[in-house]
């Protein structure tokens, strides 16, 4: 957690680093492909050591990826057209990425072909529940202003670039029709936690005027100035990761082609 909040604004501190100790319960056999991997800060909290090969399709945080030493090699392509042979990936990891793909389809059918037999796939997601768990769209519906209410959850979606948040249902389906078999999924982050998360948006606002001017999210990472905030998020941090009502989703799957 403490390693996060050093570095992201709060409230994607504490969402990044739920996620990073889900990956530590699982061995990925390399060589790994981190799908849409950003800047690397995730990985490079995440993982002991870097990873195989991190691919994303925008050159900016490639560099900063590189900088990290994320990985071993970075390349710069889109996941619908991956730049790999077929077979060529014992695992692959897709850290809150997929749902700001329009045409997601395309990639999960890409990273199927540049996957191993039997290869491991874990990526996460948010799902149906983040829309309806929003603490201000929820305010209104509780007012009668349904309208009010469906205005903010689109501008929310919007402002999170999210293409998906789909029910488990809709992604047991595609993720089929692509070759992967599921193992097994879980819900994650209650809706304290993505009111926290929501809250964080605004709250937030400094540290977005702080990187414009700084290139940095958090001018002075130490305990004077983030141990209360640390207080405040640590009792999500805490929480269960099985949450019936998270709004996000992990999943598990591996890929099923002879």
């Amino acid at each position: 957690m403490w390693l996060n909040l050093c570095d992201l604004p709060y409230f994607r501190a504490l969402l990044r680093a739920v996620e990073a100790r889900v990956y530590q319960n699982y061995m990925l056999p390399g060589p790994v492909l981190d799908l849409g991997c950003g800047d690397g800060h995730f990985a490079s909290i995440a993982f002991n050591n870097p990873l195989d090969v991190g691919i994303d399709p925008w050159r900016r945080p490639l560099r900063e990826a590189i900088k990290r030493g994320s990985y071993r090699y970075t390349i710069e392509g889109s996941g619908d057209y991956l730049p790999f042979a077929n077979d060529s990936f014992s695992s692959a990891i897709s850290n809150s990425v997929l749902e700001h793909i329009p045409d997601i389809d395309a990639v999960l059918r890409d990273l199927a072909r540049v996957l191993k037999p039997g290869a491991v796939f874990i990526f996460c997601v948010p799902n149906h529940n983040f829309l309806a768990n929003l603490s201000i769209s929820s305010f209104f519906d509780r007012l009668g202003l349904r309208v009010i209410a469906d205005a903010y959850r689109a501008f929310f979606n919007r402002i999170s670039r999210h293409q998906h948040c789909d029910p488990p249902n809709v992604w047991e389906d595609r993720l089929g029709k692509a070759g992967y078999i599921v193992d097994c999924w879980w819900h994650y982050f209650s809706p304290g936690a993505l009111h926290t998360l929501e809250w964080g948006h605004y709250f937030g606002l400094p540290s977005l005027v702080v990187q414009k001017l700084f290139g940095r999210w958090i001018l002075a990472p130490y305990w004077w100035n983030l141990g209360i905030t640390e207080r405040i998020v640590q009792r999500y941090y805490n929480e269960e990761m099985e949450q019936p009502d998270g709004a996000y989703t992990f999943y598990v799957t591996r890929l099923n082609k002879a």
